[in-house]
């Protein structure tokens, strides 16, 4: 069984994360762990080296657990909820954990809901965490 979590270093993904090592464990899956920044040189170094302490921490943490864990920082063009679900439909998850944050209304319809994006459009169920 394969799990991805979408993190990116918030209180909710730091949830997600911490429910996905819970479910890898008690199911025995490998856990990836995946963080996604647009790319095309929008990100900063300090960005993008905050990103990969933030992998490594989460990798230790899963590793701590007994969790087989690989990370992986991604910088496709994409935004982070359309990463999220083609990763996860290449590496053929049985399961996406992912954060949730509650918005108004408005901030939704303006900024959008990277979990609804995930809900609505992936190929495996999809987790929640709150």
């Amino acid at each position: 069984m394969k799990i991805i979590v979408g993190y990116d270093m918030t209180d909710p993904a730091e949830r997600a994360l911490d429910t996905a090592i819970d479910y890898a464990e008690r199911l025995k899956a490998d856990l990836q762990v995946i963080a996604s920044l647009v790319g095309g040189g929008k990100e900063s170094v300090e960005e993008i080296h905050a990103f990969e302490k933030g992998l490594t921490s989460a990798r230790i943490k899963a590793s701590r657990k007994g969790v087989s864990c690989e990370t992986h920082l991604l910088m496709r063009g994409k935004t982070p909820g359309e990463d999220l679900v083609a990763f996860a439909g290449e590496q053929s998850a049985d399961l996406i954990v992912i954060g949730v944050k509650k918005r108004s209304k408005v901030g939704k319809l303006m900024f959008g809901s990277t979990a609804q994006y995930v809900i609505l459009e992936a190929g495996c169920p999809v987790l929640a965490a709150k």
